[in-house]
């Protein structure tokens, strides 16, 4: 992650995805930000110009923005996500989260359930979660791969690579298509997460937060760790990004995914539709008619 960069994007974009180790990432990297004030007074900042940007994204209703968050328990997904679209209009923002599927999502393909949620031309979905569940979670807990009713004929050792596969054809369709998929994995260590956990158990107003099973699956911390490292090797593409962000310390993690958000709605050269000579006139036609219009 040494890398010299001039913007956020740059700076957690997995570029080669071929050499990405988590052992070589830092959770708890601020970057050339030392002060929380600081920072805040950025996402402000950041918050106000995703805003317009998400107006102008509306407005010319033709790029669709896929935002997919992955983490581990307590690495602060929904208050990212929280903090981060505060301001954005929620007719032009949609916000899903997929836990363990249901039956009726389980009589389907993996990849169903995400699909009837993709964000319409115009607008930003958010996945809290998302089909990469499937080479996370199903992958260190296999027998969750026997309730997905696969044929058993089709159930081989080359099912995540299989998965990889799909998932990269898929993303390269929507892509194809206007929709821009920004991927972010929040990289919060273990021992910051001990911390999370013990304060959702110490303090009341957390105790909601917490779930016994989130203590157990950090006995599998190691395994989780490798099937992240390996989706993100073989899933992170010039048309789909992963970026992974440093999740320690909160306000950096916001500033860092607005940023990225901003310079990838940017990137997109978004602009209000221009009007052309005809609607000018009905403009000017209206107005001269409301102006006309007597006091009542």
């Amino acid at each position: 992650m040494g890398k010299k960069n001039t913007s956020f994007s740059d700076r957690y974009r997995i570029e080669h995805p071929g050499k990405f180790r988590i052992s070589r990432t830092h959770p708890g990297d601020t970057w050339k930000f030392n002060s929380k004030e600081h920072a805040e007074e950025l996402l402000d900042e950041g918050r106000k110009k995703l805003s317009e940007l998400q107006q102008k994204l509306y407005a010319q209703d033709s790029w669709a923005l896929l935002l997919i968050f992955q983490a581990m328990d307590a690495a602060g997904k929904d208050g990212t996500i929280q903090h981060v679209m505060s301001g954005v209009n929620p007719q032009g923002c949609q916000v899903y989260s997929f836990k363990a599927p249901t039956a009726t999502e389980l009589d389907h393909d993996y990849l169903w359930r995400c699909m009837q949620c993709l964000p319409e031309r115009g607008r930003i979905g958010i996945f809290n979660r998302s089909y990469y569940e499937e080479t996370l979670v199903v992958r260190v807990h296999p027998e969750l791969l026997a309730k997905e009713k696969i044929p058993a004929k089709l159930a081989s050792k080359h099912t995540w690579s299989q998965r990889f596969e799909d998932i990269n054809a898929v993303e390269k369709y929507l892509a194809r298509n206007g929709i821009v998929v920004c991927k972010f994995f929040l990289n919060v260590s273990r021992e910051e997460q001990k911390r999370r956990f013990l304060s959702r158990i110490e303090e009341e107003s957390k105790n909601w937060k917490f779930s016994a099973s989130d203590a157990l699956e950090r006995r599998h911390w190691d395994k989780y760790m490798a099937a992240y490292e390996h989706t993100i090797r073989h899933t992170s593409t010039s048309h789909a990004p992963w970026h992974v962000i440093p999740a320690d310390n909160k306000w950096f993690t916001r500033l860092a995914v607005a940023a990225t958000i901003v310079e990838t709605l940017e990137s997109l050269h978004l602009a209000y539709p221009k009007v052309d000579a005809a609607q000018l006139k009905e403009l000017a036609s209206a107005k001269k008619a409301l102006l006309s219009e007597k006091k009542r």
